[in-house]
Order: C-alpha cells, then sequence, then structure tokens
C-alpha cells in the first residue's frame, strides 16, 4: 500500500472501525506558575484573540507564553506599586501610627496598579 504523504512525515494511523484515524498529539510542556494575570490572559486569548490562541496551543508554546505574560505583569504590578507608595508618601511608620488608613491606601493603591497591568500587559 502507497504511503501517505502524513506517513512520510512520521504520521501515523489507527483503526477505529473501518475508518483510520491519524494518531495526533501535541507536544510535551513542562509546567510553570498559573497565577492571576495568566488565567485573565487566557481567558482573554480565547475570547478575542481567537487565532493567536489557536495557533500558540496548536504548536505546544501556549504555556511558555502564558508564564511569561504571568512574570511580566507580576513584576509591572510590584513596580507600580512600589512608586505609587512612594510618591503618596506611604510608609511603614503610617502602618505602625494608622493601620486602617495604611490599608486603605494600599488597597487603593493596588486597585489602580491591576487596572494599569490589565491594560498595558492583559488585554493587549
Amino acid at each position: 500500500m502507497k504511503k501517505t504523504i502524513y506517513e512520510k512525515m512520521g504520521g501515523a494511523y489507527i483503526r477505529y472501525g473501518d475508518y483510520l484515524i491519524p494518531c495526533l498529539t501535541l507536544p510535551e510542556e513542562k509546567q510553570r506558575f498559573i497565577g492571576v494575570w495568566w488565567q485573565k490572559h487566557l481567558r482573554y486569548l480565547k475570547e478575542y484573540r481567537r487565532g493567536i490562541y489557536l495557533n500558540l496551543i496548536t504548536s505546544g508554546k501556549l504555556n511558555d507564553y502564558l508564564a511569561d505574560i504571568e512574570e511580566q505583569a507580576q513584576e509591572r504590578f510590584e513596580r507600580v506599586v512600589e512608586q505609587m507608595k512612594q510618591a503618596q508618601g506611604i510608609t511603614e511608620q503610617l502602618k505602625a501610627d494608622d493601620t486602617l488608613e495604611w490599608i486603605g491606601r494600599m488597597n487603593n493603591i493596588q486597585a489602580c496598579a491591576r487596572e494599569i497591568v490589565d491594560n498595558d500587559i492583559i488585554y493587549q
């Protein structure tokens, strides 16, 4: 029997009843940390960038891509929080003197930093 192009390239078939079905597998990927930025960007890719998502998943590069996005987003988040703390004069002394005021300000800064990271990295 003559080999198909798929078989010449190293592919194989499985007989399922009267049909020959190609054995398709994705390359193995090492698992890396999954965080909140990873999940947000994955959801964004699935909903709004379907072509990019399908290309990444079929090439086996999705996990590495999302792990890189996670690292970039986390670094950016921490940097923005630190810069905003310095700009607003939030110190450990404020934390010791007025804990509730410090918590309120930090929550506000973190919410702003999340918006910045979402707009600059996650939803691009």
